[in-house]
């Protein structure tokens, strides 16, 4: 599941229908200048491009100023296909008409944990976080994390199940163990601290409210809050 960030005036089900057939997390904004520049955290970039050609191709080109490697996906109608060239800077193409098949696998190759890269033994990859197991450090959109060692551990445990939520009891034994003689809130400090070290990516630690914790695949919020 990918966290897409769509530049549209319009609701995603009318710009692409399939879209709204599909799992990934939809953020929409307006298409101008200003909301182009929020785009850098998403896994990729969906570019309106049905109504507005001309603004279609300034937004990309925006995009290519602020990272020439974000995923760019433009929209289109059949018509506006001889207008695009290599200029527009844009990753693919998807007519406005293309079935949720095609729309989920041309999403899933823009996203960079899709490409055939080969992770090294020891390495867990969640979206844009990174965990070497055998040096002990974890990276965020590679940035390097200062973690203690039971916030490595933790981080560690929920990243090897992405998505699934974890009790805090569980976490506690997992991480902690069956000896530890210490309360569930051990575990809300340490999630409040890998919150505050991950910056204005704290959210990428789920709560799934009366329940626990899990990791998420993508920064777009948790579920019912945090501790």
């Amino acid at each position: 599941m990918a966290d897409l960030f769509v530049l549209s005036s319009q609701p995603p089900e009318h710009m692409l229908p399939s879209l709204a057939l599909l799992s990934h997390q939809v953020r929409v904004v307006p298409p101008s200048t200003t909301g182009a520049a929020q785009a850098a955290d998403a896994d990729a970039i969906v570019v309106d491009g049905t109504v507005n050609l001309s603004m279609a191709k300034r937004l990309c080109g925006v995009l290519s100023s602020i990272d020439a490697g974000l995923p760019v996906l433009l929209v289109l109608v059949e018509g506006g296909l001889p207008a695009v060239t290599q200029e527009w800077g844009v990753t693919d193409v998807v007519l406005q008409g293309a079935g949720p098949a095609e729309v989920d696998t041309r999403i899933r190759l823009l996203q960079p944990q899709a490409q055939a890269t080969e992770e090294p033994a020891g390495t867990i990859r969640v979206g844009h976080l990174s965990i070497d197991e055998q040096s002990y450090t974890a990276r965020y959109r590679d940035r390097v994390l200062d973690l203690t060692y039971k916030e490595f551990e933790l981080l560690r445990y929920l990243a090897a199940h992405p998505e699934h939520v974890f009790t805090r009891e569980r976490l506690l034994s997992e991480v902690w163990g069956y000896d530890y003689y210490g309360g569930t809130r051990t575990v809300d400090v340490h999630v409040r601290r890998l919150r505050a070290k991950l910056g204005d990516h704290e959210t990428v630690i789920g709560t799934v409210r009366n329940v626990g914790y899990r990791l998420l695949r993508s920064s777009n919020g948790d579920e019912g809050g945090t501790a």
